[in-house]
């Protein structure tokens, strides 16, 4: 996060009685506190807000209002969705990680976002290591773990989950051994803004482009026991070009796996 950036994200509160855990909000993630929300409204230099809106953590950018607020829900809405009929371990993720023959392995999801992917993977039984890198994004994604250990219908997924705020480039390497590293770098979407969901909206504008995201593919494979599965679109070329062993497409994306050993059959 560029000092830049810092200076335009402030943390507030849309209920006072929310004010305290604002206060630690902020002060974790080193973030500017202005109290109200609505106090946003008079100081033009801030371009993002991440506000404390009915006990979860919103991102909301401030020139497009209408676009609403970004937050990681494993509770409700489409999660909730794909937990209950995604269709399990024959989703092309699982096939992809190698959830097959009872291997259920430790994955790390190095590029974790807001946290869907690993989600369908803690779901499934995995054990998940999140690495985001981006303080906002790890702040929302903080959020939403805490939130589901507190639902009692996704509290065993969401503690399967440990989030790490650290740039993987540059600490992969420092991880445990994992099993397979899950890799989902940003890639500029070929559609025009307005087509582009507002997740993506909001972070591209934010975060702009993984424009390094070739440098994540050689530490995954040092360190993965497995295999490593990088997430593309289906017009991307492969990470860093180097031609995975095998892909498994889908209608706008694709999974490139990168396989270092054959998956042990339990």
């Amino acid at each position: 996060m560029t000092e830049y950036l810092y200076k335009h994200i402030a943390v507030a509160y849309c209920d006072a009685i929310n004010s305290d855990q604002c206060k630690r909000i902020a002060k974790k993630w080193q973030l500017d506190y202005i109290g109200d929300a609505a106090a946003a409204n008079k100081q033009p230099q801030l371009q993002f807000l991440l506000q404390l809106n009915q006990q979860a953590l919103e991102l909301l950018k401030l020139d497009e209002p209408k676009l609403g607020g970004v937050k990681v829900d494993f509770v409700e809405g489409a999660v909730a969705h794909r937990r209950k009929f995604g269709g399990g371990r024959g989703q092309d993720i699982a096939k992809a990680i190698g959830l097959k023959h009872g291997f259920t392995p430790h994955v790390l999801d190095a590029t974790a976002g807001l946290g869907r992917d690993a989600f369908v993977l803690a779901g499934l039984g995995c054990q998940v290591t999140l690495m985001e890198r981006m303080p906002i994004v790890a702040a929302l994604l903080d959020d939403g773990i805490e939130r589901a250990k507190l639902n009692s219908e996704v509290s065993e997924i969401a503690n399967r989950m440990t989030l790490v705020h650290a740039s993987s480039i540059k600490n992969m390497n420092l991880a445990q051994q994992v099993d397979v590293v899950y890799l989902d770098p940003m890639y500029p979407h070929r559609e025009k803004s307005a087509a582009v969901k507002k997740e993506m909206r909001v972070f591209q504008s934010l975060v702009g482009e993984d424009l390094d995201a070739d440098a994540l593919l050689e530490p995954a494979l040092a360190l993965a026991k497995y295999r490593v599965v990088v997430k593309r679109p289906s017009y991307a070329p492969p990470l860093n070009n180097i031609k995975p062993s095998t892909s498994i497409k889908m209608k706008k994306n694709r999974f490139d796996v990168y396989v270092k050993r054959a998956i042990p059959k339990v």
